[in-house]
């Protein structure tokens, strides 16, 4: 899953986006307001953790321009200020949840995969293509009903194969979704990625579901 950290606190968005990278997320950072509302209306994201004190634009105004345009990833407000107004405040701006500074990583986890969970919750909790069956939440994965142990990154690519069924996925728009919107998409690392997960998804089964398509990507289709 890949998560949207809007926190203008170097330290503080350096500490969650290493927590959340232990975790197996993706994570991007935005540093200011604009950034934030740039990277928000030009990417997918799984939830987004908004500060609400920020430059340029502040937290509050920035999700009611996403809610505006009808962009409806979940938001978890990361602020300083713990008034009933503030909670009010930003519960009615359209975020999902409120978690006031100083703040222990592990509450910021479990607020982030209880918004993980009503995302999946929505779109079904277990995800199915043909034999394979992957649950979001646990991140466990199986092939006709036997678990296949991937890698934090394996998974990641997987789920984005999964969400994306008979979709071509170039290298650019698996990079931006599985690693990060700084990641080099000329390196070779998303081909070896791709090949141990086809070896671990694949190798033990005459029909092959991950193809790659020549010069632009791959699929995830039967056949």
């Amino acid at each position: 899953m890949r998560i949207l950290v809007v926190e203008d606190e170097k330290k503080v968005a350096s500490f969650i986006k290493r927590g959340l990278e232990e975790e197996n997320f993706a994570v991007d950072v935005a540093y200011d307001g604009d950034e934030g509302l740039y990277l928000a209306e030009n990417n997918p994201y799984d939830v987004i953790l908004m500060d609400l004190m920020l430059p340029k634009k502040d937290g509050l105004s920035i999700i009611r321009e996403l809610r505006d345009k009808e962009i409806t990833t979940p938001v978890l407000c990361l602020t300083a200020k713990d008034s009933v107004e503030d909670i009010v405040s930003g519960l009615d701006s359209g975020s999902d949840d409120y978690l006031t500074k100083p703040f222990a990583f592990g509450e910021l986890l479990a607020r982030v995969k209880a918004l993980a969970r009503r995302t999946a919750k929505d779109r079904g909790a277990e995800i199915y293509f043909a034999d394979l069956r992957l649950d979001p939440v646990t991140h466990k994965v199986w092939r006709a009903n036997k678990e296949i142990d991937l890698t934090s990154k394996e998974y990641g690519l997987l789920e984005y194969f999964m969400r994306h069924p008979n979709e071509v996925l170039t290298r650019a728009m698996i990079a931006e979704h599985v690693w990060d919107y700084t990641f080099d998409s000329f390196t070779n690392i998303i081909d070896v990625y791709v090949n141990y997960l086809r070896k671990k998804v694949d190798r033990d089964f005459d029909k092959k579901l991950i193809h790659t398509v020549r010069g632009v990507g791959y699929v995830l289709r039967e056949g």
